[in-house]
């Protein structure tokens, strides 16, 4: 992950306010403080450059209400889909992976596989099959 410093030193804040999760201001028009925003979008940017390389196509999905989001869906020509939830966490838990088991109950065989992309050190799959993979390692 690039130095917090930098973000710090364009945004007009102390690097402990940044990194501490608390909002500052400008406030980005989107739930989470604005570190989490950034992360998120820094990886979607990623994806979306990787996805189009093989002709795929990137959305996000979030019931009406609002009770389910993930937060990028790649979809492949052929239906298959690889969902992602971004985290600016080192260690994911089930609070995490929610809304990529209630994907896959919902699109079924569709589903290729489910990962979640944080700040952490090291990719392994979960013991219930779900990949974590630090954003450090997305690439080609």
């Amino acid at each position: 992950m690039a130095d917090p410093a930098l973000a710090a030193q364009l945004l007009v804040v102390d690097t402990d306010v940044l990194l501490s999760g608390r909002a500052v201001d400008p406030r980005v028009p989107r739930d989470g403080p604005l570190l989490g925003t950034l992360f998120e979008s820094l990886v979607t940017l990623s994806v979306r450059v990787y996805a189009q390389a093989v002709q795929a196509s990137v959305s996000h999905r979030r019931t009406r209400g609002g009770e389910h989001e993930v937060d990028l869906i790649v979809e492949r020509r052929d239906g298959g889909v690889v969902a992602l939830e971004v985290k600016l966490a080192r260690a994911v838990d089930d609070r995490d992976v929610r809304h990529l088991r209630w994907l896959q109950a919902t699109i079924g065989d569709r589903l290729l596989d489910s990962v979640v992309i944080t700040t952490g050190g090291a990719a392994y799959r979960r013991q219930d099959g779900l990949a974590v993979v630090p954003a450090a390692l997305l690439g080609p």
